[in-house]
């Protein structure tokens, strides 16, 4: 290993990148270098003669996985094999490209598609309304509910029961109505040759297992890196120890006091038993860190230190610093807004620009009457969050005609699809579906593309003049195969009256879609296309754009999940009260309220130079018109006195319409006095 690499890390660091031999957990605490560890790691592997293919990093992006590869080459120089030739990815995209090269050994055919999680809910819905739970008089769950239930039914390996005692009581009784949906969807896929997310770790565990494609794959790869282990879940904890094998070499990279998705089925567990499920695992603790001042780690230390059940490590720094945490006692949310509003501005006036400082919250409501403050003081803001890119109806439009061109017989897109044409509503995109075959009851049949295209359906003199444009734009994106942008350009020819007639903003709309040509032009084909889109998609239309220019400064508003992995000079966590952090919707047993634990400690961890937290006193609610106006908070469990003793507290300037219930002595009210002197005399 090079000497200017290993003149870079740290004692603990060089330790992880040299281990030789044995499963390797590395308890990578926030900011304490992990990311340079593992590409560190990798870079050693291949300098030593390791060949890259034969090497297997797993991230939880795509673009995780590139940028630590680039880092990786940039190690090992020119003279070392490319890292190119490595592995990487998601676990979701390194299945897709497993079960399609290996499936066969379980049945699966290499051409399925893909289907993500919004079209998975939409063909449950279709289940949903075929077998009449639509049409009942007791309350049935929606379909986003069915789909949440059967993605954490699959990947934290319970039983249905279980997760809906646990998760989802109130659909407890209709079991047996959920139990048939279930069992309908996974036939129905099978049949339409389309698979899930779900589907894509349970077919590898599958295949992992397997006693003929198992052996086949544990021989691809002698070495395992995973990153962000904290966060994966029982399946894709089962999919490793299958893969390890008896040669191959594993190590992890997380830290369980950052573990806080259980809602995605992620489990702290998977981290914490590892050393139990792979014995002979050595531990190696990365505890300093390089973010943060040492105020502000002492008191993230203390947060997490009541953890009852931890990998034990204390977060150490070099950088002294001078201001300890502010905890900011304020006596509504409206004075906590007036506060953070203040603090920012100050900051930003001794130099911190408003994009290098934060407000991070528990829910993205949380922000609400915070949002209406910065607006008055024409204070900028980006709030991380919203509408995701694959969730736009636009780009699901689109991406619907490219999947009926991969596959016909895909009945969610043809169900979308059709009811884009004016005049059909869902019982005529059924009827029309029915007329081309799409339901696939003989596998013999004609392709329902092909018969839209030759023969379409019988149908109104406008409805066939619709019919024919769409078969004549699909017949063109088949014919001789064109490049997948030249494919969504004819697309977008074909939509262009669609969005003008359905969608607001049509011309923003079909931007996107040129966009999107630019994308796919960097694709080899309209399949892997689709499916890379759908695996790994942009969070936003802005990721194709590049950066908003809002502003010439930006403030950023995020809640703390979404915040995990950054970091800002200058950090101010709102609503620090019991019932906001902890949620008062996560109480309910001991983990839940360890993750909010770990919660509050990623927040705390985000801040390299100051740390606000906020605390109001009352909160004015009254949902049903009946409560009292105000009620009275109390500070977050995870703040005792231990805790506080870490932090500089402040309450901030009072509001002169509070000053006579606030602070100052007691004043004598004349009149009240001589009536009480009235009743003692």
């Amino acid at each position: 290993m090079p000497s200017d690499l290993t003149g870079q890390l740290n004692e603990a660091q060089r330790v992880a990148v040299l281990h030789e031999g044995g499963p390797l957990l590395v308890v990578a605490g926030a900011g304490t270098g992990k990311t340079l560890t593992l590409v560190s790691r990798v870079a050693r592997l291949i300098e030593s003669g390791v060949a890259p293919e034969r090497i297997l990093l797993l991230t939880f992006t795509r673009r995780a996985a590139r940028e630590m590869l680039a880092r990786a080459a940039s190690l090992v120089g020119s003279s070392s094999p490319g890292t190119a030739r490595v592995c990487g990815g998601t676990f979701h995209a390194v299945g897709n490209r497993l079960i399609r090269a290996h499936g066969r050994a379980l049945g699966i055919r290499p051409d399925f598609t893909v289907m993500d999680q919004a079209d998975a809910a939409d063909l449950m819905n279709l289940i949903r309304g075929e077998l009449g739970m639509s049409a009942r008089d007791r309350r049935f769950p929606r379909k986003e509910t069915l789909a949440a239930i059967y993605s954490r039914t699959v990947n934290a390996q319970l039983r249905l029961a279980e997760v809906l005692d646990t998760a989802f009581p109130w659909c407890r009784d209709e079991i047996d109505g959920i139990r048939s949906i279930f069992r309908s969807y996974i036939a129905r896929k099978r049949r339409q040759n389309v698979i899930d997310y779900d589907d894509l770790l349970l077919y590898w565990r599958a295949m992992a297992a397997d006693a003929i494609a198992g052996p086949r794959l544990k021989a691809m790869f002698d070495h395992l890196l995973v990153d962000e282990y904290q966060d994966t879940n029982a399946l894709q904890a089962d999919i490793l120890w299958h893969m390890h094998g008896p040669a191959a070499h594993v190590t992890v990279v997380g830290d369980d006091a950052q573990a806080i998705y259980s809602f995605r089925s992620a489990t702290v567990r998977n981290i914490l038993d590892f050393p139990a499920r792979f014995p002979g695992t050595r531990v190696v603790r990365l505890e300093r860190n390089y973010r943060s001042t040492r105020p502000i780690l002492a008191a993230s230390n203390e947060v997490i230190s009541r953890s009852p059940e931890r990998h034990e490590k204390t977060l150490w720094s070099d950088r002294p610093g001078t201001q300890r945490p502010m905890l900011m006692t304020c006596l509504d949310e409206s004075e906590q807004s007036d506060s953070v509003c203040r603090q920012v501005l100050e900051h930003r006036e001794r130099g911190t620009a408003l994009r290098r400082q934060a407000v991070l919250f528990r829910a993205a409501h949380h922000s609400d009457v915070l949002e209406v403050e910065l607006a008055r003081r024409n204070i900028p803001f980006v709030k991380y969050g919203g509408l995701k890119f694959l969730e736009a109806a636009h780009v699901k439009d689109v991406l619907a005609l490219l999947r009926i061109l991969d596959n016909p017989f895909d009945e969610v897109s043809w169900f979308r699809v059709l009811q884009l044409l004016e005049g059909v509503g869902p019982a005529g995109a059924g009827r029309l579906m029915e007329a081309l075959g799409v339901r696939r009851e003989d596998l013999s049949a004609p392709s329902p593309l092909r018969r839209l295209i030759d023969d379409p359906p019988e149908s109104s003199t406008v409805l066939r003049e619709q019919l024919a444009q769409l078969g004549s734009a699909l017949a063109d994106c088949s014919a001789a195969e064109a490049p997948a942008a030249s494919q969504i350009e004819r697309l977008r020819r074909f939509l262009s009256p669609i969005f003008e007639r359905l969608y607001p903003s049509a011309r923003e709309r079909l931007r996107d879609l040129e966009q999107l040509e630019q994308l796919a032009s960097r694709h080899p084909s309209r399949a892997r296309f689709v499916t890379e889109l759908t695996l790994d998609p942009p969070v936003s239309t802005g990721d194709l754009a590049g950066p908003p220019l809002l502003d010439e400064d930006y403030l950023v508003l995020s809640t703390i999940h979404s915040a995990k992995g950054l970091e800002w000079d200058v950090v101010h966590i709102i609503h620090a009260a019991d019932g906001m952090i902890p949620s008062d919707m996560a109480t309910g047993r001991p983990e839940e309220i360890e993750e909010e634990r770990r919660l509050l400690y990623v927040g705390m961890t985000r801040a390299r130079d100051a740390l606000y937290v906020y605390f109001p006193l009352r909160y004015y609610r009254r949902p049903k018109g009946l409560e009292d106006a105000h009620s009275y908070a109390q500070l977050s469990r995870f703040l005792p006195e231990s805790v506080q003793r870490l932090f500089d507290r402040r309450r901030p300037a009072v509001r002169q319409s509070e000053e006579a219930f606030v602070g100052g002595p007691f004043r004598r009210v004349p009149e009240v006095d001589s009536f009480l002197a009235s009743l003692w005399d």
